[in-house]
């Protein structure tokens, strides 16, 4: 099992190379209007693959647009075609020899004001809520996600998910179930978040921001390493 530094440092290292990916998906243009979701999520599963050798993932390869972008992970929207004036979003968990990165960003197509100010937001959102994380040494995933559900509804949007993160580690992590609310920012959660998972290591979070406006039929998502980074 590797030490703590050694963990720490993997995982920085498996973001690093989301990252880039996500860097790279947005300079080729991969995600268009007139392509459909399906065909953009394989274009990044083939660009991962070119630039880093990645064939596995831990979840499912995710891309959303339009009215789609309202739905939370566990949902299956069917394909659609992505239009010229929409926002989308990409969620991927690609493994990097054995570590898991969990890295989600929006896109916007067209000049919408509101679009561009979701996509905005979601940056800020973010770390206004890692500010409350380190500012408070036993937050609980109740008090996070609270937290994050205010800045949200200050912002003028709501919280799109019932959670807003979960644990992450090596491949295959302690498998999150669903049931288990201490692996989740969630309502349910009161667990102190820094602490030892059940193997006796540091847990380590993945912050994720789904932010809706159901009236507009419009939502972004943004997610990346909490505690680390």
């Amino acid at each position: 099992m590797a030490n703590e530094s050694v963990r720490a440092e993997r995982l920085l290292e498996a973001q690093a190379k989301a990252e880039a990916l996500f860097h790279e998906i947005a300079a080729r243009g991969l995600v268009a209007p007139g392509e459909s979701e399906r065909a953009v999520s394989d274009r990044v599963r083939d660009l991962a693959n070119e630039m880093f050798g990645t064939t596995r993932y831990w979840h499912k390869r995710i891309i959303r647009s339009g009215p789609h972008t309202l739905h939370p992970y566990r949902e299956n929207p069917p394909d659609r075609t992505i239009g010229a004036d929409d926002i989308a979003f990409a969620d991927f968990g690609p493994i990097f020899e054995e570590y898991e990165a969990d890295f989600g960003r929006t896109y916007v197509l067209g000049d919408d004001p509101v679009k561009h100010r979701l996509r905005d937001d979601l940056p800020k959102i973010f770390a206004a809520a890692r500010h409350a994380f380190e500012a408070t040494p036993d937050i609980t995933g109740k008090q996070l996600y609270a937290h994050v559900q205010d800045l949200a509804v200050e912002a003028g949007w709501t919280l799109g998910g019932w959670h807003a993160g979960h644990l992450v580690g090596e491949f295959p992590h302690e498998k999150i179930d669903g049931a288990d609310t201490e692996s989740y920012i969630t309502p349910a959660n009161d667990t102190p978040m820094r602490r030892t998972d059940k193997s006796g290591r540091r847990c380590h979070w993945i912050l994720e921001i789904h932010l809706i406006d159901t009236e507009r039929e419009i939502g972004g998502f943004y997610e990346q390493l909490l505690d680390l980074g």
